[in-house]
């Protein structure tokens, strides 16, 4: 696989950075993964406003502009033959003073990489086993709206799921609400409305989650933020995930009690799955 290493294609062998850089040392960084279709990225101003937003507030310098990470993407992927897959763009801090002061640390490093989707229909809806995480999440974090390089929450409530033999985990906020899960954002369909956590509730602003927004308001669904219990999530008409690597999932259970199926997480995936291919689609 090809990789590339702030402005250098090389083989993923020789794509190494200094045990120094402060994204190794402290997670002083972000990343943003996205879905490539038909060799096009999706969303790809949405994820890159993302990152720029998130560098900025966390004082790093893109090393590189929105014109060359396009062209420099295009080029990953042409150069790794990969027509479906996901592209993740890693941003460092780089290489600063000992300790936690970023003071010195003026030699940003971007890295974009590719990874081969396997066994994944767009077409197929997924159903994922869900299961309660004992991790929590602060409410309303500055933070929480980028994607930055520490997800220890996030990686120990998955692991914990996967122990239990469950695909995802559902994480809940400092002030006990269910908020997103560790790679997903969270839905649920309540009296023929969609819902979703407020961003206030310290969940992250997924794209595919402004996605399906978008696709609530297409199709004529009301469309509500709200906050919810897992009691209440139990209840549900349905509940559905969003993210990026694939699009729309379904929960099958939560906690090991079965969740109720809705014929409206069917219509918006098929809507996501349409709204893809239109957007990826060749000329």
């Amino acid at each position: 696989m090809i990789v590339f290493l702030n402005g250098q294609f090389v083989p993923e062998e020789q794509a190494a950075v200094s045990v120094f850089d402060r994204s190794f040392l402290y997670g002083d960084g972000l990343f943003e993964t996205l879905l490539v279709a038909n060799a096009m990225p999706f969303r790809w101003s949405q994820h890159l406003a993302r990152l720029e937003s998130g560098a900025a507030f966390l004082g790093i310098a893109l090393p590189f502009g929105a014109a060359e990470l396009v062209r420099f993407a295009a080029k990953l992927i042409h150069e790794n033959q990969l027509s479906n897959a996901l592209l993740r763009l890693t941003l460092s801090r780089g290489v600063g003073r000992r300790g936690y002061s970023p003071r010195g640390a003026d030699s940003p490093v971007l890295v974009m990489s590719l990874h081969a989707l396997r066994d994944y229909d767009p077409q197929v809806l997924t159903h994922w086993q869900l299961r309660t995480s004992e991790f929590r999440l602060p409410a309303n974090q500055a933070l929480a709206q980028f994607k930055t390089c520490n997800k220890l929450a996030q990686i120990l409530a998955r692991a914990q799921a996967e122990q239990s033999g469950a695909d995802e985990a559902l994480l809940a906020n400092t002030d006990g609400f269910v908020v997103e899960g560790t790679s997903s954002n969270l839905f649920w369909i309540a009296q023929g409305a969609v819902h979703t956590p407020p961003l206030a509730s310290g969940v992250l602003s997924g794209v595919t989650r402004s996605v399906v927004l978008e696709l609530c308001r297409d199709l004529g669904l009301a469309m509500h933020e709200r906050n919810v219990t897992g009691s209440r999530l139990m209840e549900a008409e349905g509940v559905f995930l969003s993210l990026s690597s694939m699009g729309i999932v379904e929960g099958a259970s939560l906690d090991g009690a079965p969740l109720r199926q809705s014929v409206l997480t069917r219509r918006i995936h098929a809507a996501y799955s349409e709204l893809v291919r239109r957007e990826t689609a060749t000329a």
